[in-house]
C-alpha cells in the first residue's frame, strides 16, 4: 500500500525542557507589604536632612520629601516589579496626592472655624440676641431666626418656579426656541455673582419704595434669583433620568400628560428633586453681599420679612469682624461672636447637606431583583 504523504507524520514526542513552567515563572518579584511607609520614611529623613542644612521652613521639608517619595518609589518598583507596576505606582501616588491637597484647605478652614468659635456657643449665646447690648455680652439668635426666614421665603418662591421651569424644558419644550433661550439664560444666571442679585433686588425695591429701602423680602428675592438656576439644572437632569418607557405606558392607557407627569415622572424624580432643593438652599445660606445690600442688619428679633430690615449669619459675622471696637475687649467679643457664628453657620449648611442625602436616598425608587 502506497504512502500518501499526509500520512507520513512525524510521532510526537514530548521533551521536558520544552514544558512552559521550566521557562516563565508562576510568580514575579513583588515589593514586601512596608515598601511604601519604608519609601516614605526613607524620603522624609532624607528631605529632614537636607532641610536641616539647609535650614528650610518645615514645608520646604515635606515638599522635598513627596519630591522623593514620588521619584523614588516607581523607581524602586520598576527595579523589581518591572515598568507596568511602576506606573501604577506612580499614577497611585499622584491620585493620593491631590487628594491630600484638596483636603489641607477643607481641614485647615474646619478646625481654625471650630478652634476659635467653640468656645463662643453657649447657651446665653444661642438663646440671647444683641439689643441693648454694648460691647461684652449677647448672643446670635436674632441671626440665626433671621436666617431661617429669609432662606425659607426664597425656597418657597424658587422651588416651584425652578421645578416648573425645569418640566416645561423636558416634557414640553424639546427642541424649540423658547427652550433653548431659557437654558441658555439658565446657564448665564448660574454663574453670575451674588452681588448682582442683590443689586438687582436693590433696584427694585427702590421702586417700589424709595431710596436705599431695607426689607428682608428683598434679600429673599434676591437668594431666588440665586437658587432657581440651580434648582432648574438638578431638577432638568433628574427628569432627563425617568425612562422614557415609564411615559409611554402611562400614554398606552390613556393617560393624560398633565396627570403622566404628575403621576409617574415627579413621583419617580422626587429623590433627586428634593436633594437639589436642598443643595440650593445649603448654596445661599452663606450668601452676604445680596443680604448686606438689601436685608440690612439689626440687632433685635424681627420675625416679619415685610417690615424693614432683618439681621443674617453672614451679615452678622461680616459686620462684627469688620467693625472696630471702642476698647480692646469689645473688640476681641465682636471677634469672638464672628467666629461663634461661623460655627453655627457651618454646622448649618452640613446639617442640609446630610438632610439632602437622607431625603434623596428615601424618596429614590425601590429597586428589586
Amino acid at each position: 500500500m502506497t504512502q500518501t504523504p499526509h500520512d507520513t507524520h512525524e510521532p510526537f514526542h514530548t521533551d521536558p525542557s520544552s514544558d512552559l513552567s521550566s521557562h516563565v515563572p508562576l510568580t514575579k518579584p513583588q515589593l514586601p507589604a512596608i515598601a511604601v511607609p519604608l519609601a516614605a520614611a526613607v524620603a522624609w529623613g532624607l528631605s529632614g536632612l537636607i532641610s536641616l542644612f539647609m535650614e528650610w521652613p518645615v514645608a520646604g521639608w515635606v515638599v522635598l520629601g513627596w519630591v522623593f517619595f514620588v521619584l523614588g518609589m516607581p523607581a524602586w518598583a520598576n527595579a523589581v516589579e518591572g515598568r507596568r507596576k511602576a506606573t501604577d505606582r506612580l499614577i497611585t501616588t499622584m491620585v493620593w496626592t491631590t487628594f491630600a491637597v484638596a483636603m489641607m484647605p477643607l481641614v485647615a478652614v474646619s478646625w481654625t472655624v471650630i478652634e476659635r468659635g467653640a468656645p463662643a456657643l453657649t447657651v446665653e449665646f444661642l438663646t440671647s440676641d444683641q439689643s441693648g447690648v454694648i460691647g461684652v455680652g449677647g448672643g446670635i439668635l436674632h441671626a440665626i431666626i433671621g436666617t431661617a426666614i429669609i432662606t425659607l421665603v426664597a425656597t418657597l418662591i424658587s422651588v416651584p418656579v425652578g421645578i416648573m421651569a425645569a418640566v416645561y424644558l423636558v416634557e414640553y419644550g424639546k427642541g424649540n426656541r423658547v427652550a433653548r433661550v431659557l437654558t441658555f439664560l439658565v446657564d448665564v444666571m448660574t454663574g453670575i455673582p451674588s452681588i448682582v442679585a442683590g443689586l438687582f433686588a436693590l433696584a427694585l425695591f427702590t421702586l417700589l419704595l424709595g431710596p436705599l429701602p431695607r426689607i428682608a423680602i428683598g434679600g429673599s428675592i434676591a437668594l431666588s434669583v440665586l437658587m432657581i438656576p440651580i434648582v432648574v439644572r438638578s431638577t432638568e437632569e433628574m427628569l432627563k433620568l425617568v425612562p422614557d418607557e415609564l411615559r409611554e405606558g402611562a400614554y398606552a392607557l390613556g393617560v393624560p400628560k398633565w396627570r403622566m407627569i404628575t403621576k409617574v415622572v415627579l413621583p419617580t424624580a422626587l429623590g433627586g428633586i428634593i436633594t437639589g432643593a436642598t443643595l440650593a438652599v445649603a448654596r445661599v445660606a452663606g450668601e452676604t453681599a445680596p443680604l448686606l445690600l438689601i436685608a440690612g442688619t439689626l440687632r433685635s428679633i424681627n420675625t416679619n420679612p415685610f417690615d424693614g430690615a432683618m439681621q443674617t449669619l453672614p451679615v452678622l459675622i461680616f459686620s462684627e469682624a469688620t467693625k472696630g471696637g471702642a476698647k480692646p475687649e469689645y473688640l476681641a467679643a465682636q471677634i469672638e461672636r464672628a467666629w461663634g457664628a461661623a460655627l453655627v453657620l457651618i454646622i448649618i449648611v452640613m446639617l442640609l447637606n446630610l438632610l439632602a442625602r437622607v431625603v434623596g436616598s428615601f424618596f429614590s425608587p425601590k429597586t428589586g431583583r
